[in-house]
């Protein structure tokens, strides 16, 4: 470009400069293009970064929940599980038989017997030896249970009770026949521990107080609700020492055990006594406050304590109640607990106008068996636990038995039906049914099981594969002590029934 002169025009010097700067543009155009790209794409960029950069936008619309999420338009009707259906087909008896029959082997010496109803109409489906007497072992408290349930009613609590004493500054724990009495708070969502020593004597120190007592108190203890021997003569020394069973009272701690917890191993032997030390010590320990204080030892009452009325009217200072008798049932048969069983056959005679002995037990469970229905020819009851050799019951007395409860007319013994362990899952069967030939019933089978040293037996129901409610009893006698096969031998033959569709 020639340099321009100061005498040159000054539009010259400006049309000179316009086809400079042209050039100059023309030979960088690649540059400008560069730039106005890289202008195009920040642009965008910065409305990304920055919507506010262009004003306010409205926010994007929130997803639609899914229809699971949402509230539901309208509610299913309720529905639980279909009664059973009358017109289901019943098995045939020579279908059933050749199914159980080949698994009822003994393993080694003795021999089982069985006999399986079918539950409506009572029709035998299968019967080895139905109506010869055995040994039951625990099966015996099915027999128990129908007993306490008629005779008490399945809503019936125990009573127990503080009174006054005979002499001043006296308090006497009165035994009505709860032996599930719990240490502690009373805990209403539970069977054992359903009444707490705790607030007993935390109600019993109130009444105190209110009545303006002061200084040391003792305390007695009342048991003379049972009467007779409180440990069967039946019963073997070895069985009483391992914890199998303990003397029988009208009130005990935990089913006359040390820890609610631990269900084997040693009772104590006078479970009366042991319920009177430890309310001395919740009742201390509640009374340090009000200037209470309470003797170390505790006494048996020298005559029956006054009961009833409302406080202060008949000298009763505090009251708990126990679970409900169905509830108790529930935790007797879940857990063949042989104590529970012995005090609810004494409470039943109680009930019946009866004495409460162990003489009076069997009494009421043969009458009310007999109230039920059930023939009890060839019954021979020496306990009401099963743990004594010396019981004979048939395994046809045993189904009839089950009929009753499962679908029997006293609609009272139905409450016994959540008791029956369940295959597979709860009480005493929760460690069994878990072998290739026995897992089929694991779950369906609902039974009691009975267990001594010779002696093995399995009582309940089951629905088939038709949807045919069942029942069965199969009891072994004179067994080889510990052979593992005859509990599966029991376990196989329910197990045929679970899965039978046997026509």
């Amino acid at each position: 470009m020639t340099k321009p002169t100061a005498a040159e025009p000054w539009l010259d010097r400006v049309r000179r400069s316009f086809r400079g700067t042209v050039t100059a543009l023309k030979r960088s155009w690649h540059w400008v293009a560069l730039t106005a790209l890289l202008v195009v794409l920040m642009v965008p960029a910065a409305l990304l970064v920055a919507p506010g950069f262009v004003g306010p936008t409205a926010p994007a619309p929130a997803p639609s929940p899914p229809e699971w999420q949402q509230a539901p338009a309208t509610l299913s009707a309720a529905r639980g599980l279909a009664p059973l259906d009358a017109s289901a087909s019943i098995p045939a008896a020579s279908s059933v038989t050749a199914q159980v029959e080949p698994l009822l082997k003994a393993d080694g010496g003795g021999s089982f017997t069985g006999l399986v109803q079918d539950a409506l109409t009572g029709q035998v489906l299968y019967d080895r030896g139905g109506s010869e007497g055995r040994v039951p072992a625990s099966n015996l408290k099915l027999l128990t249970a129908v007993a306490a349930l008629r005779s008490l009613g399945p809503e019936h609590r125990f009573t127990t009770s503080v009174v006054q004493g005979p002499a001043s500054g006296q308090v006497v724990l009165v035994g009505g026949g709860d032996v599930l009495l719990g240490a502690g708070e009373s805990n209403a969502d539970q069977a054992m521990g359903h009444a707490g020593l705790a607030t007993v004597a935390t109600e019993t120190v109130e009444a105190l107080k209110a009545a303006g007592t002061t200084g040391e108190i003792k305390v007695l203890v009342d048991d003379s609700l049972f009467t007779g021997p409180a440990l069967n003569p039946a019963w073997e020394s070895g069985d009483v020492a391992a914890g199998e069973v303990a003397p029988v009272y009208p009130l005990a701690l935990n089913s006359a055990r040390y820890d609610p917890s631990v269900t084997t191993g040693p009772r104590p032997q006078d479970p009366a006594i042991t319920v009177a030390e430890e309310f001395a010590a919740r009742l201390r320990a509640a009374g340090a406050a009000a200037g209470l204080t309470v003797a170390a030892a505790v006494e048996r009452s020298p005559r029956p304590a006054p009961t009833g009325g409302e406080v202060g009217e008949s000298g009763v200072l505090a009251e708990a109640q126990s679970a409900t008798v169905a509830e108790q049932v529930d935790l007797m048969l879940q857990a063949s607990d042989n104590y529970l069983a012995e005090v609810l056959g004494r409470m039943a005679s109680v009930a019946a106008g009866g004495p409460g002995s162990n003489d009076g037990a069997t009494a009421a469970v043969r009458a009310q068996l007999t109230g039920a229905g059930i023939d009890v020819d060839g019954i021979r009851l020496v306990d009401v636990c099963g743990l004594a050799m010396g019981n004979q019951v048939s395994a046809r007395q045993f189904t009839e038995v089950v009929r009753a409860i499962a679908a029997g007319t006293d609609g009272r013994l139905r409450a016994a039906l959540d008791g029956f362990p369940v295959a597979g899952l709860t009480g005493t069967l929760d460690t069994r049914y878990g072998e290739d030939s026995t897992a089929r019933g694991a779950g369906l089978v609902r039974a009691k099981t009975g267990t001594l040293n010779t002696v093995l037996a399995l009582s309940g129901y089951v629905v088939d594969a038709d949807g045919r409610l069942l029942v069965f009893s199969f009891i072994g006698n004179g067994l080889t002590p510990g052979a593992a096969a005859n509990k599966v031998a029991l376990d196989r033959a329910a197990t045929a029934l679970a899965d039978c569709g046997c026509r």
